[in-house]
C-alpha cells in the first residue's frame, strides 16, 4: 500500500485507512449514501467513493434522499446518483458506505434500504460525528470528506484519473469556500495542485460554482437583503427566506447557496444566519462564524451539527419564533 504523506498522517490514521480498505475488499456490492440536501462535498464524495469501488472491481449503487444540485451536474457520474423513492421496493443492502454524514439521522430515509445487521463504513470529517459506523474513517482536521477519500485512494495504490481528480477538487473547493476558509492549509493546496495536474479545469469550476448566479438566486438575495437584521451589538446578522419567496421567484433549494455569507461578511459580524421556511412549516437554519463562536455546538443543541465555523439545524416554526430562539442562543454563546 502507498503511504499517505501530510500533517495528519499518523500510524493510527494509517490503520483507519487500512480498516476502511479491508471493509471494501471484504464485500462485492455496496450501497453508497450521503446526507440529505447534499452539497458539493457530499456529491463529490459519493461519486469519488463510487469510482474507487469500481477501480477495485466492486459494484456501487449510489442513492440519496435529495437530488443532485443542478450546478453539480458537470461531475462525471452525477446522473448515476438515484433519488430515494419510498414507493419503490429496494433490495436490502448489507454493506453500506456513508460519506460526509455527521450522524446517522443525516442519511435520511435511504436507511430504510439497509438490511438488518448491515455493516457500515462511515467516512467523514465533521467534528460532531458520533462514530456510528461498524468501521469509522473520521478525520476532523480534514477540510472536506473528499480530502479523506484522496488519502484512501493513495493508500489503496490506485492511480487518479481526471474523473476522480475533478471530484476531489470539487469537494475541496466547495468546503473551503473557494480556498478562502481557515481550513485551507498547505495539505489542501498540495492536493488541489495534484488534481490540476490530472486535467481538472479549476478556473471553469470556480467560475461555475462561485461566480455564476441564477436569476432566481439573485431575486432571493434581493428579498433576503431587504430583511437583513442585526443584533444590538452588531455581532449577529441574519436574514430569512419564506415559502412565498421560493414560489414567487421560482427558486429551488440550490438557489439558497451562499446567501448566508452576505450576513456573515458584514464587518464586525461574528455570526451570520440564514433562516429558510420549509414546505412543511419548520425552519432550516444555516450559520457561519468568524471563529469566535462555535456554531457546531449551537447547532448540536438544536439537533443539528457541522463545523466550528459552518453548521446548520432545523427548528420548529413559525419562523419568527425560530429566529428569536436561535439568535438568543447565538448571543449567549458569544457572551460566554
Amino acid at each position: 500500500m502507498s503511504a499517505v504523506h501530510h500533517s495528519a498522517s499518523t500510524p493510527a490514521y494509517e490503520n483507519k485507512l487500512e480498516d476502511a480498505l479491508s471493509f471494501i475488499q471484504g464485500g462485492e456490492r455496496f450501497l453508497v449514501v450521503s446526507h440529505v440536501q447534499p452539497d458539493g462535498d457530499a456529491i463529490s464524495s459519493t461519486l469519488v467513493i463510487g469510482w474507487l469501488l469500481r477501480q477495485l472491481g466492486k459494484e456501487a449503487v449510489l442513492i440519496n434522499e435529495g437530488a443532485v444540485p443542478v450546478r453539480l451536474a458537470y461531475l462525471d457520474g452525477a446522473a448515476s446518483i438515484s433519488i430515494y423513492n419510498e414507493q419503490e421496493s429496494l433490495a436490502a443492502y448489507d454493506r453500506i458506505i456513508a460519506v460526509d454524514c455527521a450522524d446517522f439521522r443525516r442519511i435520511g430515509r435511504v436507511s430504510d434500504a439497509f438490511a438488518e445487521g448491515a455493516q457500515l463504513l462511515n467516512i467523514d470529517h465533521h467534528p460532531t460525528n458520533d462514530g456510528f459506523g461498524s468501521v469509522n474513517l473520521i478525520r476532523t482536521d480534514a477540510a472536506a470528506t473528499a480530502e479523506i477519500l484522496y488519502d484512501l485512494i493513495v493508500h489503496a495504490g490506485v492511480a487518479f484519473d481526471r474523473e476522480a481528480a475533478t471530484g476531489v477538487y470539487t469537494g475541496l473547493l466547495t468546503d473551503t469556500g473557494g480556498f478562502r476558509y481557515a481550513n485551507t492549509n498547505p495539505s489542501v493546496m498540495r492536493i488541489a495542485s495534484q488534481m490540476l495536474e490530472h486535467g481538472v479545469e479549476g478556473h471553469w469550476i470556480a467560475d461555475h460554482l462561485l461566480e455564476r448566479m441564477t436569476k432566481s438566486q439573485l431575486l432571493l438575495l434581493q428579498r433576503g437583503l431587504n430583511r437583513l437584521s442585526f443584533s444590538d451589538d452588531n455581532r449577529i446578522a441574519w436574514l430569512y427566506i419564506n415559502k412565498a419567496d421560493m414560489a414567487e421567484t421560482g427558486a429551488v433549494g440550490d438557489d439558497l447557496e451562499g446567501l448566508v455569507n452576505y450576513a456573515r461578511n458584514v464587518e464586525g459580524v461574528e455570526v451570520g444566519i440564514l433562516f429558510k421556511e420549509t414546505d412543511n412549516g419548520d425552519v432550516k437554519v444555516s450559520m457561519r462564524s468568524a471563529g469566535v463562536a462555535d456554531v457546531a455546538a449551537i447547532a448540536q443543541a438544536f439537533g443539528g451539527g457541522g463545523h466550528i465555523r459552518a453548521a446548520g439545524c432545523r427548528l420548529d416554526g413559525p419562523i419568527a419564533d425560530a429566529m428569536t430562539r436561535l439568535v438568543k442562543s447565538v448571543s449567549e454563546a458569544l457572551e460566554s
